[in-house]
């Protein structure tokens, strides 16, 4: 197992996979193609009485994932669709139900947590099933006349649904084991071009009351910032921050979720897969501001992740084989160190620091701004080959004291993204 019983592991993993499974994997129009289509729940319940992932292999996803570098995992156990993953008590609207018939969160829970992942579960706060979730301005419904809308959400008591979302989560927190994080997803705000829906926040989810739910059964647990209450990780999506995340001046925890293309479930034709190169950057980069990167592949609707996601995860794990170093237990450099078009990260416990080359020199030369008298040794991470530290420049470029120049080999090694490890003194 990676990390510890306590929340220290989140710093250590640093690589997640996101999983968006659901019945929208059949239409394979996105996860939101009730909302974009505005698809009755009649119409949508086809997809209901034909989900039946048969080609379903949780170890075979937890091995291509471990396999790909990632050391936790979190599951949509129910999207906005409302449709859950897991024998729930409280609804017929459940895999059990389905032609597939079997629970998909308690097998794919084991075989990960087997390969010695830490075990994170996604919950929507939403529900466009649910007959008391009231509609809202991000509802299938939304664009019904105002006054049948209203008259609709009269009919609609959204503390019956509360209820119901309360009894889902204490489910989900006992049924499963220990669980390292919980992500909840989304609170909605009011928006002006729909007066006549109201906005959604802690008072709807009853935020303080589910917080303290999740913390009497899963002490260990982390919990994002998405409840509109307290959290204990943000989770910026789909955008880079510009610096490690910071509530009140203080940095916190944080993890920014991607997708490997323009989509969260699995969208047959969709475009926009971002290249072997463009997945290792947004991995260094969010390592390099003290973050996390949870990555996501949207499952086909019979249960296995599509050719070009094994690629993608094939390419990483290639990379992270010899490179996992700079990432795990990793974060943001001393602020004495800096480099110029590439990333660094820093393991305090090693004191080692990392040059990740996203972008190579191509001119014999690395120049890393900070004290070369901290520098005991250098080479490439890759295959551990020496890289030596100049003393002199042959050039008419005049060397400064504050700055490291390494010999680099202006032919760029085999890697992807070639990193460079620095071994630092704590005294010189």
């Amino acid at each position: 197992m990676v990390g510890n019983m306590d929340k220290s592991w989140f710093d250590f993993c640093r690589f997640g996979l996101f999983i968006h499974f659901g019945l929208y994997s059949l239409p394979a129009r996105h996860e939101w193609v009730k909302y974009y289509e505005k698809i009755s729940d009649e119409e949508y319940y086809k997809y209901f009485n034909m989900f039946n992932p048969d080609l379903f292999d949780p170890y075979e996803w937890a091995d291509i994932a471990f396999d790909g570098g990632m050391r936790y995992f979190v599951i949509t156990t129910k999207h906005h669709e409302g449709f859950c993953l897991w024998d729930s008590a409280l609804t017929d609207y459940k895999v059990t139900n389905t032609p597939y018939g079997k629970d998909i969160i308690k097998p794919l829970v084991s075989a990960f947590r087997e390969k010695g992942f830490k075990v994170g579960l996604y919950y929507s706060l939403q529900d466009w099933h649910h007959p008391h979730y009231t509609i809202d301005h991000i509802h299938p419904l939304r664009d019904l006349p105002k006054e049948e809308a209203c008259k609709e959400n009269s009919k609609r008591n959204l503390s019956v649904y509360r209820e119901y979302l309360h009894g889902q989560v204490k489910e989900l927190m006992t049924s499963f084991g220990e669980i390292n994080e919980v992500w909840f997803d989304n609170s909605v705000k009011y928006n002006p071009d729909y007066p006549y829906f109201e906005g959604k926040g802690r008072e709807a989810w009853g935020t303080e009351e589910l917080i303290k739910i999740i913390r009497n059964y899963q002490p260990n647990i982390l919990i994002n910032d998405r409840l509109d209450g307290e959290f204990d990780f943000k989770c910026p999506e789909t955008y880079m921050p510009d610096e490690c995340v910071k509530v009140k001046g203080q940095k916190v925890r944080w993890e920014v979720c991607q997708s490997l293309n323009n989509s969260w479930g699995y969208y047959r034709n969709c475009s926009g897969y971002k290249s072997p190169h463009q997945l290792i950057s947004l991995l260094a980069e969010a390592v390099s501001k003290g973050g996390n990167l949870l990555l996501n592949i949207g499952p086909t609707g019979r249960g296995e992740f599509e050719p070009k996601a094994k690629e993608s995860l094939k390419a990483l794990g290639k990379w992270m084989h010899n490179n996992s170093d700079c990432i795990y237990g990793c974060t943001e450099a001393p602020s004495e160190f800096s480099v110029i078009n590439n990333i660094l990260t820093y393991n305090p416990k090693t004191n080692r620091l990392y040059i990740i080359l996203i972008n190579y020199p191509n001119i014999g030369t690395l120049k890393i701004k900070g004290d070369k008298r901290r520098v005991e040794y250098a080479a490439f991470l890759g295959d551990n080959s020496e890289i030596t530290i100049k003393t002199q420049n042959q050039t008419f470029e005049k060397m400064k004291d504050d700055t490291i120049y390494l010999n680099i080999p202006v032919d760029k090694p085999k890697d992807e993204v070639p990193v460079v490890e620095l071994f630092l003194k704590d005294r010189f």
